[in-house]
């Protein structure tokens, strides 16, 4: 029975980092779950810079079925979480649930992985103190808020507090890398996946 990564994410969430999520575990023979505040159709959305912005916009993007209702959730059931970017990350980090969630997952010793502005989650859940973290840019300010220090790397691994944190979707393939490393670790396998060319 493949081993089942938990999603987190709900309306607002980064398009591309939940469906490259969901395809980059299945292809490593994991089984995606995505929670979100209720479980229905997503509304994903894109994040971009456009000529004459000083900041980025936001754009509609795929519907995306969330397999789960947060509330439904058990921690044991799942090898490593996942706190996926974008909008969604704002309102979720008030869902006391998921935060009670999130330390579990911190309690029993498994990885909790964080892009973008997943991290604020993490942060809610009062895990960000001592750590060594990234997260996008603009966010670093509540890194340092929290206690945490912020680390200027696509991706960081701070293997004390079992996190695995990135940038954005741009930081994916040393995201990925290290994500499969700490999972491999898990099982005794150090050896790192072969990036693709191309990719």
């Amino acid at each position: 029975m493949p081993r089942k990564i938990l999603i987190i994410t709900d309306d607002a969430g980064e398009s591309f980092e939940i469906l490259y999520a969901q395809h980059r575990f299945r292809e490593a023979g994991y089984q995606p779950v995505i929670a979100a505040s209720q479980k229905k159709r997503l509304h994903g959305v894109i994040h971009d810079f456009e000529p004459g912005w000083t900041t980025y916009i936001e754009k509609p993007g795929y519907l995306i079925q969330a397999d789960v209702a947060i509330a439904q959730v058990k921690p044991s059931q799942y090898e490593a979480i996942l706190l996926i970017g974008g909008r969604a990350p704002e309102c979720l980090r008030h869902n006391d649930k998921l935060i009670r969630i999130v330390q579990d997952f911190h309690r029993r010793g498994k990885w909790i992985f964080s892009i973008c502005h997943g991290i604020q989650i993490l942060l809610a859940a009062g895990l960000g103190k001592g750590r060594r973290v990234t997260c996008y840019c603009n966010v670093r300010f509540e890194v340092a808020q929290c206690g945490g220090t912020w680390i200027d790397k696509q991706s960081v691994v701070d293997r004390a507090g079992r996190m695995v944190t990135s940038q954005t979707w741009e930081s994916h393939a040393d995201f990925y890398q290290d994500i499969f490393m700490a999972l491999g670790a898990n099982q005794g396998k150090l050896r790192r996946p072969t990036r693709r060319l191309g990719v």
